[in-house]
């Protein structure tokens, strides 16, 4: 029997159904369980401190406070909770606010059920999983030809060749495990790098590092 503590995940929607079937799928997995539920921005807020969950599932589009308010009032109180933007649509007008607010993944309601499982644990393992329309528009988004910064905090320059090629592929929404394989790499070697990377950029996590990169045009492998 394992000792590691199961991931706590809360649910976030204000429709009864999707609560429902969400939970009934997740209870059936193996070190995960679901602590609660709420239907709106302003419950999520208040039951978090109580919950205490390692994962909140929040939909974006919801009466009263949205789901991305939402996600900006606990990355405020909660820093460490992970949250994982679960919406029926990619379209700008949600995506972008939504990871500026501190999501820290974005993902479809179309998705695989057996893939968000895989995306809770990722989430929850530091990890940014984000859907591939997603993380194409994140970069088509902010994707322009690099120019000179002024910005005296941006530090990119100071980027191995190496920590640029594991940029790249976080930008396109790929895992630690993803990366490693891709450039015949380490999984700790990759935790290195991205721990480097994190450094240099002056960033907290991969979502932060990813928009770092596609506004400051390093997505094209440029610095």
């Amino acid at each position: 029997m394992s000792d590691v503590a199961p991931i706590r995940v809360m649910i976030v929607d204000d429709h009864r159904m999707v609560r429902s079937g969400l939970r009934g799928f997740l209870e059936g997995e193996p070190g995960i369980t679901v602590v609660g539920e709420a239907e709106s921005g302003e419950e999520a807020i208040v039951r978090v401190p109580e919950l205490t969950p390692d994962v909140a599932l929040m939909d974006l589009m919801m009466p009263g406070m949205g789901g991305i308010a939402a996600i900006g009032v606990l990355r405020q109180s909660h820093p460490s909770l992970k949250m994982m933007a679960l919406s029926s649509s990619a379209d700008d007008e949600q995506v972008f606010p939504a990871l500026e607010a501190g999501a820290n993944g974005y993902l479809l309601k179309d998705i695989d059920p057996d893939e968000l499982v895989a995306a809770i644990r990722a989430v929850h393992a530091g990890e940014s999983p984000l859907d591939p329309e997603v993380a194409k528009r994140l970069v088509s988004r902010f994707q322009r030809p690099a120019t000179p910064t002024t910005d005296k905090n941006a530090s990119h320059e100071a980027l191995t060749e190496r920590e640029c090629d594991v940029l790249l592929l976080l930008t396109q929404g790929k895992s630690n495990k993803e990366i490693a394989n891709e450039l015949f790499i380490g999984d700790r070697t990759v935790k290195s790098h991205l721990s480097a990377i994190f450094q240099k950029l002056n960033v907290t996590d991969r979502t932060q590092a990813a928009l770092y990169a596609v506004r400051h045009g390093l997505v094209d492998g440029t610095r």
